[in-house]
C-alpha cells in the first residue's frame, strides 16, 4: 500500500532480541499454544493508555489473558442494532466461545478519556460535543457516571470518582448482555472491577454490592 512504511528499526531490533531469547527458550510452549489454541482463564477490558500494561501488572504469560483495550475501558450496553461493535464482539467471543471464568474491567488514574468526558459533560470541551467526534460519542457511554458524581466534592475528587465510575458503568452494561447475565447467574462467570494508580503502583478492587474500591 502506498502509505505503508517498514517497521521502525528499534522495534525490529527488539523483536529479534525477543525471538532469540524468550521465544527460543520457550519454543515448545509457543508451539503448544499454536497447535492447541487459546484457553485463557480471564478476559481483561482495559484502557488503550500505553501506561497500563495488563500482563506486567499480573505477571501473566502469553495465552493467559484475553485482552481488549479501548478508550477509558468502557463497555457499551447490549444493542444488537446491526452496527459494528468491537467491544461487544470481544465480550461475546470471550464468554460464549472461550468460556472465560473471569471478566475484569481495569480502570486507571490520570485517564485521558475520562478527563475528556468530565470536561465535555462540564461544558468545557465543545470539540467533543461535535457529532463527528468518535471520542466524544464513545465517552457518551460515561455520562450516567458523571451524573452520579457527588456535587459537594472538589474537582480533583470528582475526576477521580469518574474514573471509578468508568468501571462501574462498564460492569452495569455487561449485565445487559443476555449471555453475560446467564453465565454470571449460573456461576460459570464472575465479574471484577479494578482500578490502578499508575504512579503508586497500587491496585484497588471494587467491593461487593458497590462498597467502593479497596486496596488489593
Amino acid at each position: 500500500m502506498e502509505h505503508v512504511r517498514p517497521l521502525p528499526t528499534y522495534l525490529a531490533q527488539r523483536y529479534h532480541g525477543w525471538k532469540a531469547t524468550t521465544f527460543a527458550e520457550n519454543r515448545a510452549w509457543y508451539k503448544r499454544l499454536a497447535d492447541e489454541g487459546q484457553r485463557p482463564r480471564a478476559m481483561v477490558i482495559s484502557c488503550c493508555d500505553s501506561r497500563v500494561n495488563v500482563t506486567s501488572i499480573f505477571g501473566a504469560d502469553q495465552g493467559e489473558f484475553f485482552i481488549h483495550r479501548n478508550i477509558a475501558n468502557l463497555v457499551p450496553p447490549y444493542e444488537p442494532d446491526g452496527n459494528q461493535h468491537g467491544t461487544s464482539a470481544a465480550v461475546e467471543f470471550a464468554v460464549t466461545s472461550l468460556k472465560v471464568a473471569h471478566l475484569i474491567i481495569l480502570g486507571h488514574s490520570s485517564c485521558g478519556g475520562v478527563a475528556g468526558c468530565y470536561d465535555m459533560c462540564s461544558g468545557h470541551a465543545p470539540d467533543l460535543e461535535e457529532k463527528s467526534s468518535f471520542v466524544g460519542r464513545w465517552m457518551d457511554l460515561l455520562r450516567p457516571g458523571f451524573e452520579r458524581l457527588p456535587a459537594e466534592a472538589d474537582e480533583t475528587t470528582r475526576r477521580r470518582a469518574l474514573e471509578h465510575e468508568a468501571v462501574n458503568v462498564s460492569l452495569e452494561n455487561l449485565m445487559t448482555f443476555p449471555f453475560v447475565r446467564s453465565a454470571v447467574e449460573n456461576g460459570s462467570l464472575s465479574l471484577h472491577g479494578l482500578w490502578t494508580d499508575i504512579g503508586e503502583g497500587q491496585l484497588y478492587s471494587l467491593g461487593i454490592s458497590g462498597e467502593g474500591f479497596a486496596a488489593v
